[in-house]
């Protein structure tokens, strides 16, 4: 298993839900935090939680569907000397659930591509390389089990198109002991999610951080938290083990 103390990860989407919960896990690990959030009034309550935890941190803000607002926090963070370790791309966009479905507009595809694949996508070219240089790293890109709901046409096609980019990525990484796969929360009672969702959002520990802490330097494979829910980390990365990679 993967050491992450004393490592620095970006979390997009810090400040609630799914991202909230990796935080919280990655700072018990003594895992350090660079938190995002579209402002910072958002994280201010998750970075003093985590500081309180005794782990170094310090949080960004991006407006993820502007490529400009992007850079800019990039921009942040790489002033900060500080190094992207471990990178989760998990903040994402559900923008409309269209019953009329043929009626759907063309600027629910623009902005959830920029969210969901563009920004993330965007992270990974600026990090990975820096990754390699420094001979370790690891990518987790949060997906979606998403199938056959036209109704969420530009949610479910973003996040296949992020698959298939991580996916392809892969297999240049695979072998190396910078790692990059993919992770899916399920469908969880989070604000994207909505009231009625069938998962609790703590459900995704630890599933959702095994990218985080696999040493088997194997990239490319699908994990669904939901697989892993009440395991310890130890157990569930025995059991990621067995995973096989998705090739699309």
């Amino acid at each position: 298993m993967t050491d992450v103390k004393g490592k620095w990860a970006l979390i997009t989407g810090a400040n609630r839900g799914i991202g909230y919960r990796i935080a919280k896990f990655m700072a018990s690990k003594g895992c350090n935090l660079i938190l995002h959030s579209r402002s910072l009034s958002h994280t201010a309550e998750v970075l003093k939680e985590v500081r309180a935890m005794g782990v170094e941190a310090f949080d960004v803000e991006a407006e993820l569907k502007d490529p400009s607002s992007v850079k800019k926090m990039i921009e942040t963070i790489n002033e900060s000397k500080k190094p992207v370790d471990i990178l989760f791309n998990d903040a994402g966009v559900q923008v409309a659930y269209r019953t009329e479905y043929y009626t759907t507009p063309v600027e629910d595809f623009v902005s959830s591509f920029y969210i969901n694949t563009i920004a993330p996508m965007m992270l990974c070219y600026e990090y990975i390389p820096k990754m390699i240089e420094r001979g370790f790293g690891r990518v987790i890109n949060t997906s979606s089990g998403i199938r056959n709901e036209p109704e969420q046409a530009g949610y479910s096609a973003s996040k296949a198109a992020l698959d298939k980019v991580t996916s392809d990525l892969a297999g240049k990484l695979d072998g190396t002991d910078v790692t990059i796969n993919l992770a899916d929360p399920g469908w969880c009672r989070t604000d994207l999610g909505g009231p009625n969702a069938p998962n609790d959002p703590d459900s995704v520990i630890p599933g959702i951080v095994l990218g985080a802490f696999v040493d088997d330097k194997i990239s490319g494979r699908w994990l669904g938290a939901q697989d892993f829910a009440g395991m310890t980390l130890e157990a569930a990365l025995e059991k990621a083990k067995g995973y096989k990679k998705l090739f699309l």
